[in-house]
């Protein structure tokens, strides 16, 4: 019998997830699928450390233990893998996405050349086909176009051989739904493939008559300080310094789960005129802890500040080239967009963390220059109080190394990492399939 796993995504007291989880699991069933529903928010997950212990350290298992590693281990032997999310700023919820970010378990460390891009090598012979069914309160066609375009970029990295994303609404009747879930699930038996998606254009803001007088800095690396998201940003800071600019600076992932850092956080939020977060690319958007902080901005904000707020992004990812990383570029604008704030616009660096690995910018030498080339101009114009110019967007968008130098150089390093553990003879393996499987 083939096997389904939902993996659900939705908070409490979420009619629209409840009613299509139901439809969902009810039209599988009926199809004489194995149905098994994971409802999320109700698992252990913490969040993905990026430190690649499940590469290096015990290839393909987590260094959490935690329900990550059971929940990895059933996408790999399931035929139909399918996530429920409300569409959040065009991406996924952060329930969701706590377990997603876990999912690069499943591949190899090692890099390969598909659809003409860096990608990661499989793990394992055969992966599940996906289905991405989000939903929306009221239509949003932008929220929807980088929904989809974000489950595009998925199915390359997750080597989905059939792929369907479907987005319903909320105000749409069961019937209706039935016959929407009906369609998603047909499309998939006829070999489908999520394909022709393209992102919206972005809108940046128009320029201010205010230059800011106070930014901040949110860091969403789990690795704080020593992270390469927190060397761009602070640079940035830095040169917004130079130009008068009071700045500050807030690590997301303690104060998460601190009341009084959070408590700060917004304080320091209604007091700023910009806002800058920068963070590492965690499998093609912002790694979960950033977007549960989004979540709550966006739950609070428009009731906090009178005068408006200007935002803007700093991505950086493991792959040479940059466009890695627009999807995620994408869904912080359309936050930007839904809360009120007015997009200053996003970089996304490729090979961030080989050329930079949380080195202070001033200490990079000769790795400093492409750096500097899009932060100094970028620095100069938020300062002026307008966004960061789509000439300046599209420095990053040259890679830093070639790619095909990239991942030569990248796979020959992976060895040596695992040696350290002694695991340089296990980097292929396959735990969540073989006799030894991880509990």
């Amino acid at each position: 019998m083939m096997k389904a796993l939902i993996l659900d995504g939705s908070p409490e007291n979420d009619g629209t997830g409840d009613r299509l989880r139901r439809v969902m699991t009810a039209e599988l069933l009926q199809r004489g699928w194995q149905v098994e529903h994971i409802l999320l928010r109700e698992k252990k997950i913490g969040p993905c450390a990026g430190d690649f212990y499940c590469w290096v350290r015990r290839p393909g298992v987590c260094n959490i233990d935690d329900d990550n590693r059971q929940l990895a281990a059933a996408v790999v032997n399931s035929d139909l893998m399918v996530w429920l999310t409300p569409v959040t700023f065009g991406g996924y919820s952060s329930v969701l996405k706590g377990i997603v970010d876990h999912l690069i378990q499943n591949i190899s460390p090692y890099f390969t050349r598909l659809a003409g891009e860096t990608h990661h090598r499989r793990r394992y012979a055969r992966y599940p086909d996906f289905l991405l069914a989000g939903w929306q309160e009221t239509p949003d066609e932008r929220a929807e176009a980088v929904f989809r375009f974000l489950g595009y970029r998925n199915t390359l990295n997750f080597y989905a051989r059939r792929s369907v994303c479907g987005v319903a609404l909320a105000a749409q009747a069961d019937v209706e739904l039935y016959s929407l879930v009906d369609s998603w699930l047909q499309s998939l038996e006829a070999g489908a493939q999520i394909s022709g998606v393209s992102l919206p254009e972005q809108i940046l803001a128009p320029e201010s008559t205010m230059p800011p007088r106070r930014a901040l800095l949110l860091v969403g690396s789990p690795q704080g300080r020593s992270s390469t998201s927190h060397a761009l940003g602070t640079y940035l800071m830095e040169q917004l310094a130079a130009h008068s600019v009071v700045t500050d600076t807030i690590l997301i992932h303690p104060a998460l789960h601190q009341p009084e850092k959070m408590q700060a956080l917004f304080q320091t939020l209604t007091e700023a005129d910009l806002a800058v977060l920068a963070f590492p690319l965690y499998v093609d958007s912002l790694p979960a802890p950033a977007i549960a902080l989004l979540e709550q901005v966006a739950a609070q904000l428009p009731t906090l500040r009178t005068t408006p707020l200007r935002f803007a992004a700093i991505t950086n990812c493991g792959y040479p080239e940059s466009h890695h990383g627009v999807a995620a570029l994408a869904v912080c604008e359309q936050f930007a967009h839904q809360v009120g704030c007015g997009w200053a616009g996003g970089l996304s660096l490729g090979a961030g963390p080989g050329l930079v690995h949380g080195t202070p910018i001033h200490e990079l030498g000769r790795n400093a220059i492409p750096v500097r080339l899009a932060l100094d101009p970028a620095a100069e114009a938020l300062a002026e109080g307008t966004p960061i110019p789509r000439t300046v967007q599209a420095i990053w968008a040259r890679s830093v190394i070639p790619a095909w130098l990239y991942r030569l150089v990248g796979n020959l390093g992976w060895k040596p990492q695992a040696k350290k553990y002694a695991a340089e003879k296990q980097l292929q393996h396959r735990p969540y399939t073989e006799p030894d499987r991880a509990e």
